[in-house]
């Protein structure tokens, strides 16, 4: 039914282009008489039209007129006109949106993360906004695309602060929890609204995402700093520098992208191990009969070679993986799900230096010397003294616990790939929806600009606030209808991907929507006259990039920062523009 309501919205709209008369003018010889009287340029005959002409009224100075969009489709110029306009050509940008993004998802189903995840769906999430910059830029004289580009710069402004600051903020609010011990718990929610009890927490991925994103804004800076000289020249020379500068990023994020699940899993691996090193060093302690560490902080091998005696059941001299798999089922981990087998295969491969697959005396104590002085290293503890090494061993222990919850770990190992029952027909419907979605949208994204533009004309309202206040509605309604859905879920691992995501996105459209933009500028000889836009750019990005990469853990209070980031923009470039002249 909403197809079929679609496909009739769709119709009407190409139909209803603007009905013209025809004028006639009273020296036609093709005219037809009314039968009455004659017509005509001879002296017999008096010169006074006998049928019904429509006379054209004349046009004052300052009317103004509006050319359709590929020929047919309608255009007006009046303010309620171009607002209907703005808000149905919308509608079809979040429908290409919408498409673009279910593809995508069933894309990622059947061929998994790598260079889908990492290479194509950040760009298809990308191109409605891309697009429009586009075609911003591309339409009519220079004189044209000069005044309409502004379009493209408020989009991609009004993009990126959007999802980094009210849709950042409603996530906290909608997804928040208990905060207990400095991280949320799952699924608790009885603090109601409390600013410092309540929030949201994520895994230590988000905070990279957000210095990603906060890194990503150095083309801007790049392109901005010599625009302060008065060289033409210059000016073109430094657009060009910042197109290179953000192709580079773009491809660096996309190959980020694409290696971040192997970077994840090695370091997930690494804090496991670092799991299974304190895990062991405790319960080896406690079962010592001494100090693991005489007094002047040097390794006791007599009571390290009573413990491999204790471990080593059958006495051959040597510890297999049986004998290892019996001491680790009787570690407690302190509820933390740990693959016993992996385990023993860690511990395995750290400590048999001679790969003979045991582990000898000189092995195994050579294996506890370098775990406990990695364990000091790590932990707070600074002294040697055997009397402190339970105190170093209790400081790893917390601090291996606290790494193996940031990264994830048990969320990832929870991770279930389920198969896509039908491939082949997944992936046609995935095609069709792709396509779909970008015809939309390069067919679609003309028309929305003019319509803006022709709005902007008729309300004086600067086409670059009107862009940055309503077409992020349109190009990002997807990604803030799926991060606010996850984020209601109210669990950790929900909140990592709904955060990553928006950073993602903001720094897709700092380095692929700014590429275009800055290409447009550079191939039709543009002038860059957007300084206050930039530095608002900037500021928000650093801001909201530093704030989320320096916590893991965002109380209530922090939503007054993210929205009150929103207005703050607008008014800056306001101040800036229209007050201080910079554009």
């Amino acid at each position: 039914m909403s197809n079929l309501l679609r496909l009739l919205l769709l119709s009407i709209l190409i139909l209803c282009g603007q009905v013209h008369g025809r004028y006639n003018l009273p020296d036609r010889s093709d005219l037809i008489s009314d039968g009455v009287r004659q017509f005509g340029t001879s002296s017999s005959y008096s010169y006074s039209p006998n049928f019904l002409t429509l006379n054209r009224p004349p046009l004052k100075a300052d009317d103004s007129t509006c050319d359709e969009t590929y020929g047919f489709l309608p255009c007006t110029t009046t303010i309620l006109g171009n607002l209907f306009l703005i808000i149905v050509y919308g509608g079809l940008m979040y429908l290409a949106a919408t498409y673009l993004s279910t593809g995508s998802e069933l894309l990622l189903e059947i061929l998994g993360p790598g260079i889908i995840g990492g290479l194509f769906l950040p760009i298809l999430g990308a191109l409605p906004d891309a697009m429009l910059i586009l075609v911003s830029g591309l339409s009519g004289s220079t004189e044209t695309a000069q005044d309409q580009v502004s379009v493209g710069m408020g989009l991609l402004a009004g993009s990126t602060i959007m999802l980094i600051t009210v849709v950042w903020g409603s996530c906290v609010f909608i997804g928040k929890c208990d905060i207990e011990n400095n991280i949320a718990v799952d699924n608790k929610d009885t603090k109601g609204l409390s600013l410092t009890g309540s929030g949201v927490s994520t895994d230590i991925w988000t905070s990279y995402s957000a210095i990603v994103m906060a890194v990503s804004v150095i083309p801007f800076i790049v392109v901005q700093l010599p625009q302060l000289l008065s060289s033409t020249s210059a000016k073109q020379l430094a657009v060009l520098i910042g197109l290179v500068f953000s192709l580079a990023l773009l491809i660096s994020y996309c190959m980020y992208q694409v290696f971040q699940p192997w970077i994840q899993r090695r370091r997930v691996a690494y804090v496991e191990l670092k799991r299974v090193m304190a895990g062991l060093l405790k319960h080896l302690k406690m079962r010592a009969l001494g100090k693991l560490r005489n007094d002047t902080g040097e390794l006791n091998k007599d009571v390290i070679e009573k413990l491999f005696h204790t471990i080593d059941v059958d006495g051959d001299g040597y510890l297999s993986h049986s004998e290892l798999r019996a001491l680790i089922v009787g570690i407690r981990f302190d509820e933390i799900e740990l693959d016993r087998e992996d385990a023993v295969d860690k511990v395995m491969k750290d400590f048999d230096t001679c790969s003979d697959d045991q582990i000898s005396r000189i092995e195994f104590i050579a294996g506890v010397e370098k775990w406990l002085t990695e364990a000091k290293h790590a932990g707070r503890s600074t002294s040697n003294s055997g009397h402190h090494t339970m105190k170093i061993l209790f400081d790893f222990h917390e601090q291996t616990k606290k790494e193996h919850d940031l990264v994830g770990a048990d969320d990832q190992s929870n991770e279930v790939v389920e198969g896509v029952d039908n491939p082949k027909r997944t992936s046609i419907k995935a095609g069709l929806m792709l396509l779909a979605g970008t015809l939309i949208a390069a067919a679609f994204a003309d028309p929305l600009v003019d319509a803006v533009d022709n709005f902007s004309d008729a309300t004086s309202i600067p086409t670059f606030f009107i862009s940055f206040i309503a077409l992020p509605l349109a190009t990002n309604s997807s990604e803030t209808v799926s991060a606010i859905i996850f984020a209601s879920r109210k669990k950790r691992v929900t909140a990592s991907l709904t955060f990553s995501e928006l950073y993602g996105a903001a720094t897709m459209n700092n380095v692929l929507c700014l590429s275009v933009f800055l290409a447009l500028v550079y191939v039709r000889g543009l002038t860059w006259d957007f300084s206050a836009e930039v530095l608002v750019i900037v500021i928000v990005c650093v801001v909201m990039g530093v704030f989320g990469s320096l916590r893991t853990t965002f109380p209530l209070w922090t939503t007054f920062i993210a929205y009150l980031l929103y207005p703050f923009s607008l008014v800056l470039v306001y101040v800036l523009d229209y007050i201080f002249g910079w554009s």
